[in-house]
């Protein structure tokens, strides 16, 4: 007679180890001190010396990371729990996002860190809204606004620089 299994998923399969690693940015999330500045570093490096000043690139970057970070924090939500300080794919998102369409330049990707570590801890409407959506959705989409408002407010400062130089 045979006997049934009753297994489970083992708790470090494969899948597990991947999502950990994208979900962390690549462990970057594990930083004992502020994990969403530190998440927020990788994909600035990227974007300045791998990236440079290719927007398609950056675009395509920025919209696959996005997605992929949808998926990725929803599923390490299971992992870490909701919306966990390790969970840093949604900073890459919108960190890539902040750096869109910003002349490279070691000042004007300091200033889009600047604005987006401030624009994602203050979450102005509409980050505060979409911070309330469901699992992966509400983890990288208030990222992604963040990246927005801090994208359009790095726009203006180097606008108001320009007229007054």
């Amino acid at each position: 007679m045979m006997k049934q299994s009753t297994e489970t998923k083992p708790k470090n399969s494969l899948k597990d180890g991947i999502i950990k690693a994208l979900a962390t940015g690549f462990y970057v999330g594990y930083s004992p001190i502020t994990a969403g500045t530190v998440g927020s570093i990788p994909p600035l490096l990227i974007a300045y010396y791998l990236i440079g000043d290719n927007l398609l690139l950056l675009g395509a970057v920025a919209l696959f990371t996005t997605l992929v970070s949808i998926w990725v924090a929803g599923e390490a939500e299971e992992l870490f729990g909701h919306d966990s300080k390790s969970i840093v794919s949604d900073e890459w998102a919108g960190m890539f996002i902040t750096l869109l369409f910003v002349p490279l330049s070691p000042l004007n990707y300091f200033m889009c860190f600047i604005a987006f570590r401030v624009f994602d801890v203050i979450k102005l409407w509409p980050a505060n809204v979409a911070e309330k959506l469901p699992r992966g959705w509400g983890v990288t989409l208030d990222d992604v606004v963040a990246g927005i408002q801090a994208n359009l407010a790095v726009q203006g400062i180097l606008i108001a620089m320009a007229y007054w130089s």
